[in-house]
C-alpha cells in the first residue's frame, strides 16, 4: 500500500496518553500508526519528518457563530473566512448555531437556512439547533433536524425580546431531547436579576461598556445553572452549559454529576486569560462579551476548576463583529452586538493559559481541545489520532512563540481580545482529511473542501460514542 501520507518521528499525543509512533495516511483516514523501531516503512507521496514537535488530533470547537443575525447586527465572517481562520488555528471542525433570526423564522427554517450557506467551508461543520419559543409544531421540527444530524438545541435563558425561551419553553425542549436522545445546550444568565440590575444602573446613567461587567453579574451566571439544573433533573434530559465563567457555575454543574445527571461544562479561552479590567482599557468594546469577563480572582478561581478536571470542553464562542459594530454602541451595552472573535486563537491561548502558565497535561489539553468536544458532540471519527479515524491533525512545537497583533488574523474583522499578548502553542503544520492545508506556516487553500457534518444520537445521553481506548494509541509493530 503506498500511502498519500507518512509523518515520521512523531510525538502522538491523545487524550488517553501519548506514544512515539509514525502515522500513516490514506483516502483522508488514519491507516496505521507503525512503532518508530520498523526498519521499512510503506512508500508515500509525502512524508513530513516531525522531530522536536508533538502531533495532536485536529481541534472541534463546539460553539461557533458564523454569519450570525441577532436583531440588527450581523456578524461579518462567511464560512469560508471563519473555516480558513479555524486551519489556521489547528481546529478542523466547527459547530455552529442555526439561531432564528426572528419570530418569522422557525428553528427548522433556521437549520435549512445555514446549511444553504455552508458550501465555502475549508473545514468540516456541523450544527446545533435553537428554540426561542414554544409550540405544537417545535416536536416534530425537532424530529426533522435530529435525522439530519442536529442532535443539540441551544436554549437562552437570557435576552428578552430577542432569542430568550421561557421556562416552559425550556422544559418542553428538554423533553424532547430526551425522547430524540439529543442534547440540551444553555446559555446561562438569569434574566430577572440581569434586567433589574441593567434597568437601575441605566436610571443612573451606567450602562456605558465600561459597566459592562457590572450590568450582568456573577450570581446571575450560578443562580441561572442552579434553576436549569433542576429542569433537567426533573426532564432526565443531559445538559450542556455554555461559556461558564464563575467557579459557582462550574461547581454547581460539578455536583449535579455527583448526584448522577449529565452535565457538562464548557469554559472558553478569554475567560481563563482575560479580566474585567480591560472594560476600563482604552479601547473596552474589544473584550465585550456575555457573559462578561470576571474579576482576577474569579479568573483563578475557574482555572482551578479546569486544572482539577471540572471542566469538560474548551471552546471559542466565536462571533465576528469589527470594532465599528461594537463602537456605535457603547455608550449602552443593552444595544450592543456582545461576542468575541476566538476560532484562530483558541489553541494557542488555551495552550499557554493551561499547559504552559499552570502545567495542565498535554493530555488533558487535548481532551479539552479535541477529544471531548468530538466525543459530547456525536462526530464519532474526530477527535482521537488512531485507526480509521479521520486525517484531521495538527503538528507543533510547544516553545514556539508569537504575538497576536491587529490585522494579521483571518477571522473577518480587525481586532482581538489577546491582541499584544504573546501566545505558546501556535500550529506549523495542520492536515484536514489528508490534506496539508497549513505547511509550515504556510497556508495552501484546500477550496471548499469541508462539508456538512451529520452526528450520532445516543438514545441515552444524547452524546455520541466512546472512542476505543484500546485503539487510541495502538501501535502496529
Amino acid at each position: 500500500m503506498k500511502l498519500d501520507l507518512l509523518i515520521t518521528n512523531a510525538v502522538v499525543v491523545n487524550a488517553n496518553g501519548s506514544v512515539r509512533a509514525e502515522v500513516g495516511i490514506k483516502n483522508g483516514k488514519i491507516a496505521a500508526l507503525y512503532a518508530p523501531e520498523i526498519q521499512e516503512l510503506p512508500q508515500a507521496s509525502r512524508t513530513i519528518d516531525a522531530t522536536g514537535k508533538l502531533l495532536i488530533p485536529g481541534g472541534v470547537d463546539g460553539h461557533c457563530h458564523v454569519a450570525q443575525v441577532t436583531g440588527d447586527h450581523k456578524s461579518n465572517d462567511t464560512f469560508a473566512t471563519a473555516s480558513i481562520a479555524a486551519l489556521h488555528g489547528g481546529t478542523t471542525t466547527i459547530i455552529d448555531f442555526g439561531i432564528p433570526a426572528g419570530p418569522e423564522e422557525s428553528p427548522l427554517e433556521a437549520i435549512e437556512n445555514k446549511m444553504d450557506l455552508i458550501d465555502g467551508a475549508r473545514c468540516d461543520v456541523a450544527l446545533h439547533g435553537a428554540v426561542i419559543k414554544w409550540d405544537e409544531s417545535v416536536p416534530s421540527q425537532l424530529e426533522s433536524m435530529a435525522g439530519q444530524g442536529v442532535i443539540s438545541v441551544k436554549l437562552y435563558t437570557t435576552n428578552r425580546g430577542t432569542t430568550m425561551a421561557d421556562d416552559d419553553t425550556i422544559l418542553n425542549v428538554m423533553k424532547e431531547m430526551v425522547r430524540l436522545g439529543g442534547l440540551t445546550y444553555i446559555h446561562a444568565e438569569h434574566d430577572a436579576i440581569i434586567f433589574d440590575r441593567t434597568t437601575t444602573w441605566a436610571e443612573h446613567g451606567k450602562v456605558d461598556i465600561k459597566y459592562l461587567a457590572e450590568t450582568r453579574p456573577a450570581i446571575s451566571e450560578e443562580a441561572s445553572v442552579r434553576e436549569v439544573l433542576s429542569i433537567a433533573k426533573y426532564t432526565g434530559a443531559p445538559v450542556f452549559f455554555v461559556h461558564q465563567t464563575t467557579p459557582e457555575a462550574v461547581t454547581a454543574v460539578q455536583e449535579a454529576r455527583e448526584q448522577g445527571q449529565l452535565a457538562y461544562s464548557e469554559t472558553c479561552p478569554h475567560y481563563l486569560m482575560l479580566n474585567d479590567s480591560a472594560y476600563a482599557s482604552e479601547n473596552p468594546a474589544k473584550f465585550a462579551c456575555c457573559p462578561p469577563l470576571r474579576s482576577s480572582e474569579k479568573v483563578s478561581q475557574l482555572l482551578e476548576t479546569v486544572l482539577r478536571g471540572h471542566v469538560d470542553v474548551i471552546s471559542s464562542d466565536h462571533s465576528c463583529y469589527d470594532l465599528a459594530q461594537k463602537n456605535r454602541f457603547s455608550t449602552d451595552v443593552r444595544l450592543m452586538p456582545h461576542g468575541l472573535p476566538g476560532v484562530e486563537t483558541r489553541m494557542p491561548a488555551a495552550f499557554t493559559a493551561l499547559v504552559i502558565d499552570n502545567e495542565l497535561s498535554l493530555e488533558k489539553f487535548v481532551d479539552l481541545f479535541a477529544a471531548t468536544p468530538a466525543r459530547i458532540n456525536g462526530l464519532a471519527t474526530k477527535g482521537v489520532i488512531a485507526v480509521g479515524y479521520d486525517a484531521d491533525l495538527v503538528l507543533f512545537d510547544p516553545k514556539t512563540k508569537r504575538t497576536v497583533t491587529e490585522g494579521v488574523l483571518h477571522q473577518g474583522t480587525d481586532f482581538s481580545p489577546f491582541d499584544g499578548i504573546t501566545l505558546q502553542g501556535w500550529p506549523s503544520t495542520v492536515i484536514f482529511a489528508g490534506r496539508v492545508v497549513l505547511d509550515e506556516g504556510t497556508f495552501i487553500d484546500p477550496g471548499p473542501i469541508g462539508g456538512y457534518r451529520h452526528r450520532t444520537r445516543s438514545t441515552r445521553s444524547g452524546t455520541g460514542p466512546t472512542p476505543n481506548e484500546s485503539t487510541a494509541i495502538e501501535v502496529l509493530l
